[in-house]
């Protein structure tokens, strides 16, 4: 796990990481990659959220294809994952033609590609997180506060999301994590325009083509900046709970 980093760190040329990392194209992409990854995060946690509730829920018969169909992009290519995408919401797509008709809005090449790109390929952790902590939670506080006559929604508000919380936050803690490292649904779906869709993996891979001192370095920054806000959100949000 650990040597691969490493050899990221012994060939960068750092002499020269000044001047590739404040770039206008590389602060574009890093800039672009934290807006539309904490953009995928919440769009996860919104979908996200009640979903894993429903899962969890005893007695549900459909819940094993649910965790199935939310499982899949897990194994799915995220480059297959990508032309889907663009299957249904391209502008020949199944819900992307009708979309362009009505309001004449496509939605692949553009940052909202980007953000449902992510939001696809990340949503697995952040479900699969939430149902884990829902099924380990005591159902006991729930059924104490439906009993004193609170309503569902203020049993979920006030008992369930509470129990939850550390599950939450570490779903949606990985949930930004693998948005902001997505590439092969986003190239696909989104494509690679600077300043609009090209994010720092993209980023990194165009530089691996043409300089590769300069995609080592773009590397090393969004490692860094992985390993900063993971480090940061683990130990004020998981830790503390």
């Amino acid at each position: 796990m650990v040597l691969p980093l490493l050899g990221l760190l012994i060939r960068a040329p750092w002499a020269d990481a000044w001047q590739v990392i404040t770039s206008e194209g590389a602060l574009q992409a890093l800039r672009l990659s934290l807006i539309t990854a904490t953009a995928a995060t919440g769009l996860a946690i919104v979908l996200g959220v009640p979903l894993a509730w429903l899962i969890a829920r005893p007695g549900l018969r459909a819940a094993g294809v649910l965790r199935a169909l939310v499982t899949v992009p897990l194994v799915l290519p995220p480059v297959v994952g990508g032309v889907a995408l663009l299957m249904m919401f391209g502008r020949t797509g199944i819900l992307g033609r009708p979309l362009y008709e009505l309001t004449g809005f496509s939605l692949p090449f553009t940052p909202y590609a980007v953000v449902l790109a992510q939001t696809f390929v990340a949503l697995p952790f952040l479900v699969l997180s939430v149902e884990g902590a829902l099924r380990a939670a005591d159902r006991r506080f729930e059924e104490a506060a439906a009993t004193l006559g609170a309503r569902p929604m203020t049993v979920f508000r006030r008992v369930t999301l509470p129990l939850v919380w550390p599950g939450l936050a570490a779903g949606a803690v990985l949930a930004w994590a693998r948005a902001l490292g997505e590439f092969g649904a986003t190239i696909t779906f989104a494509g690679s325009f600077p300043g609009t869709t090209r994010t720092m993996p993209l980023e990194v891979y165009l530089a691996l083509e043409n300089d590769l001192g300069a995609a080592l370095l773009l590397s090393v920054l969004l490692l860094v900046v992985s390993i900063a806000v993971l480090a940061a959100l683990r130990e004020r949000w998981v830790n503390r709970w």
